[in-house]
């Protein structure tokens, strides 16, 4: 009975009561929602380690370098020993 004790509640108490609880819910779902996609998260897409072929490749295809300029690099790779123009294992 203290409760009511004084008469009923003010219309601004209970209305800060109900926005701090939705406040309250909220913070919850978006910390569980931050935890789960931190724990999911794969690694970056954005940094690879292609290999010295695969940029020649890419800038051509880009339109960074011509033909010429493509064969002229791609020979130069391939006199490298063990590097050629698509060997991952120099990586």
């Amino acid at each position: 009975m203290m409760f009511w004790y004084g008469g009923a509640w003010p219309f601004w108490q209970i209305v800060l009561m109900w926005v701090l609880m939705v406040g309250f819910w909220a913070l919850v779902v978006w910390a569980v929602y931050a935890v789960v996609t931190s724990i999911t998260r794969r690694p970056d897409r954005g940094v690879t380690s292609d290999s010295a072929g695969q940029i020649l490749d890419a800038r051509l295809a880009r339109g960074e370098i011509d033909a010429e300029e493509y064969r002229r690099l791609r020979d130069l790779l391939a006199s490298r020993p063990g590097s050629g123009p698509n060997d991952r294992s120099a990586v």
